[in-house]
């Protein structure tokens, strides 16, 4: 299965909803100002944003529509040149490529978005671009991320720093850069422990591990990757705006769009905030994590090739 084929079977319960909800709306020859702000509705209720929304019914006023095609696969044309547009600035493939220096990483999100799975996805993909990498069981709190995130550890065949639950986060993410810089490590991704954007004592525990690892590598952590799920729809605004106050988020994983008709949401998000798109997860399996290609995803989103 091609990298298109899979992707779109991974978003399919996303683009067949989208898809069929604006079938309903466009069952005329002709677009006029009522179906006009029906779609922009449309596009605000499948997680789209108003802003998006909003530019994208104005670029559809503006085009001359073709009578004698579907109008349903024009709209579609319109939305997959914006989307392609949006967030093809956005790519960020080489995240993954091999790097002559340590490279140290930092994973964070809110309970429940499967930081850790995702953790163990990006190093599968890290290894077979000939990365050495090193992980940091930093989720203390927790004995069964800890021991998730050892059994990735074991089935991808990298190195892991742990220590036993209720120990001090910061401590294991300090072991482990200093371990992967004496041993000529060139990737080091710290888990951290899901935390609430409004719990205070947690974000501070948060922003301690990044303090801490500069103690080892002064410019530490060089990425700071926050993992979003696609199922809590406009609520990823506001996390994305929360974590960025603490530590200044350099690049996004969107997960769960294989289980979400609302995949619309990281429209919303590259609009408002143009962080860097690193990976969507699509699936539980250890090869759903796709590096983000904006045309693919425009192709998967839309249907069109």
């Amino acid at each position: 299965m091609g990298i298109f084929e899979k992707f779109k079977s991974g978003f399919k319960k996303s683009a067949e909803a989208f898809s069929s909800g604006l079938k309903e709306i466009v069952i005329k020859k002709e677009i006029n100002d009522e179906t006009l702000n029906q779609v922009e509705d449309y596009l605000i209720s499948s997680d789209v944003g108003t802003v998006a929304a909003s530019e994208i019914k104005e670029i559809i006023s503006k085009k001359k529509i073709d009578p004698s095609q579907e109008i349903t696969s024009e709209i579609n044309l319109i939305l997959k040149e914006y989307i392609i547009n949006l967030m093809q600035p956005l790519e960020k493939q080489n995240f993954f490529e091999k790097k002559d220096h340590l490279n140290v990483i930092l994973i964070s999100g809110v309970n429940g978005v499967g930081k850790t799975t995702t953790i163990g996805k990006i190093s599968k993909i890290f290894k077979e671009k000939d990365n050495k990498v090193i992980l940091a069981a930093s989720d203390t709190f927790r004995a069964a991320a800890i021991e998730q995130l050892d059994n990735w550890a074991k089935k991808i065949n990298v190195e892991i720093v742990k220590s036993s639950q209720g120990s001090d986060p910061a401590s294991v993410a300090y072991k482990a850069v200093e371990q992967a810089k004496n041993n000529n490590f060139n990737q080091t991704i710290i888990d951290t422990a899901g935390r609430l954007q409004n719990k205070k004592n947690l974000m501070e525990e948060y922003k301690k591990i990044a303090n801490v690892v500069k103690k080892v590598e002064s410019d530490a952590p060089h990425e700071v990757i926050l993992v979003l799920d696609a199922t809590s729809g406009q609520n990823v605004i506001n996390q994305v705006e929360e974590f960025n106050k603490i530590i200044p988020v350099t690049g996004l994983v969107m997960t769960k769009l294989d289980g979400t008709a609302k995949g619309g949401i990281l429209l919303a998000v590259s609009k408002k905030f143009k962080l860097p798109i690193i990976a969507l997860g699509l699936g539980e399996k250890e090869d759903d994590l796709q590096i983000f290609d904006s045309e693919k995803f425009a192709e998967a989103f839309t249907n069109i090739k």
